[in-house]
């Protein structure tokens, strides 16, 4: 006999077969309203925080249950660096989003009656292709925080909006960030996340029909980008890729928008902070390119200019202009409306 959750989860993936709307009302009452919050594991936290703050001037938020939680830019959005675990490997952990009116025992309820299973804390380093399609609540502190592993396994936070990786029920208790010196880039947002997942396509139906979410562009015949809050916030899932059928999800990279890009102006600060060009080489730690996104693939005549980098750990991150929506011309800012 089946577990339950692979029950369920085989009725949700027939749900999105026969769906016929990629932008669907909201099944599940949920209102996402921002990209809020991302987790990345490392194999030496201080060295991280170190880096991300020398590059971005990025503040800590005090009182962070052990991790180190780094404010981006001027709103409600944090990323947080944790050790990594026993059996992990350093990389992008979980995202989350803030839920407007959110209540905690409802936001759940809502879930559930969509589908999912609520179980016990699982330890920090199981992954959620083991278990799909279920919720817990994690403390933190006096603070209780909800999460879902998708039918993918991707781990998604949910917070209010007020949410500041704080005390009290709401997590938007917080005493102020430390003092920093500006970075040598400054930051605006989180801009998107690009998850690899072993069905994207039915990732996509599920976060535009569960969530309410629309299509913002298109990077491909196939490659919908789904937005989400502001028309520039999305995420892209993908896959599945050859022998990747059941591999965990992946978050191949995190991406921020900032004021005033420039390609040689970021690629001159990176290479300040001891980032060096990629070149020929295969990928790894404190390196930097340059992709350009061609018109099969929604970019502009030409290529649009996507600048990566990687961290010390080989952790892989984006920056764009702060009108970058996933789309065409030259910055990447010309979205459907």
């Amino acid at each position: 006999m089946l577990p339950r959750h692979f029950f369920l989860l085989l009725l949700h993936s027939f749900a999105l077969l026969v769906c016929s709307s990629p932008q669907a009302t909201a099944q599940s009452g949920i209102q996402l309203a921002k990209l809020n919050y991302f987790e990345i594991r490392t194999t030496d936290p201080e060295r991280s925080k170190n880096f991300y703050q020398s590059l971005f001037g990025l503040p800590v938020q005090p009182g962070s249950d052990g991790r180190t939680v780094l404010q981006i830019g001027n709103e409600q959005q944090y990323m947080a660096i944790r050790a990594v675990a026993d059996g992990e490997s350093p990389g992008i952990s979980q995202l989350g989003y803030s839920v407007s009116n959110y209540d905690l025992e409802s936001t759940q309820a809502a879930l559930i009656a969509g589908g999912f299973q609520e179980i016990e804390v699982p330890d920090i380093a199981e992954q959620g292709i083991n278990i799909p399609l279920t919720t817990w609540v994690r403390m933190r502190g006096n603070t209780p925080v909800l999460y879902f592993s998708d039918a993918r396994g991707l781990i998604v936070q949910l917070t209010d909006t007020t949410w500041c990786s704080g005390n009290g029920s709401l997590g938007n208790q917080c005493v102020g960030t430390e003092a920093m010196s500006p970075g040598l880039l400054s930051l605006d947002e989180i801009n998107h996340f690009t998850s690899f997942v072993n069905d994207g396509a039915g990732a996509n139906l599920f976060y535009q029909d569960f969530f309410g979410l629309d299509i913002q562009a298109y990077q491909g015949p196939n490659s919908p980008v789904t937005g989400i809050g502001d028309g520039k916030q999305f995420v892209m899932y993908a896959g599945p890729f050859p022998g990747g059928e059941n591999a965990p999800a992946n978050i191949h990279h995190a991406s921020f928008n900032m004021t005033g890009f420039t390609v040689d102006g970021v690629l001159t600060r990176l290479e300040e902070q001891g980032i060096s060009a990629r070149g020929q080489r295969q990928t790894g730690p404190m390196m930097h390119y340059i992709s350009l996104r061609m018109p099969e693939r929604g970019g502009a005549e030409g290529g649009t200019p996507e600048v990566y980098f990687t961290d010390p750990d080989g952790i892989l991150m984006q920056i764009q202009d702060i009108t970058y929506c996933g789309g065409g011309g030259y910055l990447g800012n010309n979205c459907l409306e």
